[in-house]
């Protein structure tokens, strides 16, 4: 009983990372040239126990928006001029169907805490 409360503090734990990479990505949706992070899990030795491997960038390219870039000529001289910015590559979809995800497995694991204390407090019932 102790394992199944101990595998699934380690996915909340894990999870709770894993939301946190995507609520700074929806964050920084807005900002020219962010790239967007995903927290890659793995589960432990027999299936015991979910952690972070890493959190790893998609270097992909985002979209290219005209604007006003800050530029000096050969004299040194200030001169903006119109160019293009790199946007984020954030998929606003992808982190919204990926919050809903964590947000499943992170009530699933408090389901399994709480089915455990259940059958602890059932079982010293029954004992006394």
């Amino acid at each position: 009983m102790t394992d199944a409360i101990s595998s699934a503090q380690s996915a909340l734990g894990a999870l709770s990372t894993s939301m946190a990479v995507t609520a700074n990505n929806v964050a920084n949706a807005d900002t020219d040239g962010y790239k967007s992070r995903e927290a890659n899990l793995v589960t432990g030795p027999d299936g015991q126990e979910v952690a972070v491997a890493s959190v790893s960038g998609d270097d992909s390219p985002g979209g290219l928006n005209p604007a006003r870039v800050s530029a000096y000529n050969d004299a040194g001289v200030y001169e903006p001029r119109n160019g293009l910015v790199e946007m984020s590559n954030v998929d606003l979809v992808r982190q919204s169907v990926n919050m809903v995800e964590v947000s499943r497995a992170f009530e699933a694991n408090v389901a399994v805490i709480r089915a455990a204390d259940d059958m602890a407090g059932t079982l010293l019932d029954m004992r006394v």
